[in-house]
């Protein structure tokens, strides 16, 4: 199809500065022949393109950008196995409801359904896991299209997520008329925020400030709303439990945090405040099993968080720091109920166990096989990074340890999709969206084979990430199949692989720590030296609580060892037969 030069005028140019003008200074990508127009016209535009080895990688990193920064993520990939590669990426976006636009291209239009390279119907593939998909193939359309799909991506009008938008080659080097590039397209629309309804403040307060044991538990859509929760927090004394949502929206040194308390405060509180937090299975749907007698008050801008599984005896259609304030000025000097020895009690035993959990961690012993246990490395970690490092975890069972053990600010995980493998292409978004904070990205060895190539991508873009992979030389354990009198082997155990060497041949600082002594001097080198590897081979025989419970991969999912009966107790109360 040739790579002449593509006019000013043409929809690839009119894209890319249609993304500049909306603040979208980087794209992810992976170049292909569909795209090549828009490709070109992002390097006019001064856009940085960070090229990438796999197309999930890409809008991976995307998703991180968007996540992090607040500002819509965007990754370009190309036609036929490109966009089916970067499907994976799209549905946890479209899970954790990111602010993602997949720009994507397909075959000219002379030549659809014709039996063309990479000719196939990508939005009849997406439009399931995104907000809005369309193939663009009018040149008059694209500036429309383009709005309406960030619109979309960003919420307005529903729920924020991914979106979709191809172009068939011959439209992107088409030409847009002059008189339909208006500059209200071009111009950023600003987050629209809702006002909450009077009456349902009222409400509100009359709920929260006869509550004894208010809990507050908050999730992605409480990030815009850290001053106002904190306000309420102190005026209600109220407790806190965050997610890896919203991690950092309320510090840890707050004294309504009771993170280690989390199982028994679910069951204790009789009021239940979620903040832009879906009830969803880490918070058991909600369950009476889980909450017993607790009455909810829910707050939410989208309706996935305000009423999903569990209705609330009051619900705040509205932006969250909007509806907080208005709270918080309805109270007025009103006298809250709260039972501040419960609360007090219960932030004393959080700080005990948080303390004895450090220190548990720090003397954890090796395995029956002298291997380190993944809490030393976690222990380690603890005492190198800064107060504001940004921590992506990602793994089976060594996430389960890493949400734990290793607190953070700011906090990326694979979310409730439980999509394992982002740790390395979010982290190196991370890095090149914050390069002067520290990112470290932990993860398994397992995790971590999905996107090991994106260590390559790390180098050349001179992306500051650390990443510390805990090998435990397993991904499934070996189990026989004991109908046989000799047993089955039907699962198997991955080698302790050298990931370190591997690293070392991309031109990266990488080194492999078998001594539990010698992380801290190790720490201290690859963060002097980044983008840098640590290969940290640990015991395979330490397990963590969750999976003891069979729910590794499940972050935040607390008090993990009544998770079967919860659930089925929640099936018995929704059950119209009452049958469990």
């Amino acid at each position: 199809m040739g790579y002449c030069k593509i006019s000013d005028n043409s929809s690839a140019a009119v894209i890319a500065r249609f993304l500049r003008a909306r603040g979208v200074d980087r794209v992810f990508a992976l170049c292909g022949g569909h795209i090549m127009p828009i490709w070109m016209r992002l390097d006019v535009e001064g856009i940085r393109i960070i090229d990438v080895r796999d197309e999930r990688a890409a809008v991976y990193m995307a998703h991180a950008h968007a996540e992090l920064t607040g500002q819509l993520g965007v990754a370009l990939v190309t036609a036929g196995p490109g966009v089916t590669n970067a499907m994976t990426g799209i549905a946890n976006a479209h899970v954790a409801r990111a602010s993602v636009l997949v720009l994507s291209g397909v075959t000219p239009s002379q030549q659809e359904n014709r039996g063309a390279l990479q000719d196939i119907s990508h939005t009849e593939l997406v439009r399931s896991i995104t907000r809005y998909a369309r193939t663009v193939r009018q040149p008059e359309l694209i500036l429309q299209e383009l709005d309406e799909a960030v619109s979309r991506a960003f919420g307005d009008g529903g729920e924020p997520g991914p979106v979709y938008l191809d172009f068939p080659v011959d439209t992107l080097r088409a030409e847009v008329p002059l008189a339909l590039q208006m500059p209200e397209h071009f111009k950023p629309k600003p987050k629209r925020k809702l006002l909450p309804d009077p009456a349902a403040v009222k409400e509100a307060v009359e709920l929260l400030w006869s509550a004894r044991r208010p809990l507050f538990i908050s999730g992605r859509g409480a990030r815009d709303s850290s001053p106002q929760l904190i306000r309420l927090l102190d005026r209600l004394n109220a407790i806190y439990l965050d997610t890896g949502e919203s991690r950092g929206v309320v510090p840890d040194s707050h004294p309504s945090v009771v993170g280690a308390m989390r199982g028994s405060v679910m069951g204790e509180a009789d009021v239940v405040v979620t903040v832009g937090r879906r009830l969803d299975f880490q918070l058991g749907y909600g369950s009476p099993a889980v909450f017993k007698k607790a009455q909810f008050l829910r707050i939410a801008d989208c309706a996935a968080e305000l009423r999903d599984n569990r209705r609330g005896a009051v619900e705040i259609f509205a932006s969250s720091e909007l509806a907080l304030e208005a709270i918080l000025e309805a109270a007025g000097d009103r006298t809250p109920q709260t039972d501040t020895a419960w609360t007090q009690a219960v932030r004393k035993d959080h700080l005990a166990r948080a303390e004895k959990l450090v220190k548990t961690m720090r003397n954890a012993p090796p395995g029956e096989d002298g291997m380190m246990h993944p809490n030393r490395l976690l222990a380690a970690l603890r005492e190198a990074l800064p107060s504001n490092a940004v921590v992506v975890a990602d793994g089976g069972d060594f996430l389960s340890f890493t949400r734990v053990g290793l607190p953070a600010s700011t906090y990326l995980d694979p979310g409730s999709l439980g999509c394992i493998g982002v740790g390395t292409p979010f982290g190196v978004a991370a890095s090149l969206a914050f390069p002067d904070r520290t990112v470290v990205v932990a993860t398994g060895d397992g995790a971590f084979g999905f996107n090991a190539m994106e260590m390559d991508t790390a180098v050349r873009h001179k992306a500051p990430v650390l990443i510390v992979v805990a090998n435990n030389g397993s991904w499934a354990i070996e189990v026989r199949d004991q109908a046989e009198t000799h047993g089955n082997v039907v699962g198997t155990r991955l080698q302790f692989s050298d990931y370190a060497g591997i690293a070392r041949s991309f031109g990266m600082h990488a080194e492999r720590v078998t001594d539990a002594d010698a992380l801290p001097a190790a720490i201290a080198r690859a963060l002097a030296n980044r983008p840098a590897l640590l290969d940290v081979v640990v015991t395979p025989s330490a397990i963590s609580s969750d999976a003891r419970s069979g729910l590794a991969w499940v972050p935040d999912l607390q008090p993990l060892a009544a998770w079967d009966n919860a659930e089925r107790e929640w099936r018995a109360v929704t059950s119209t037969d009452n049958t469990i």
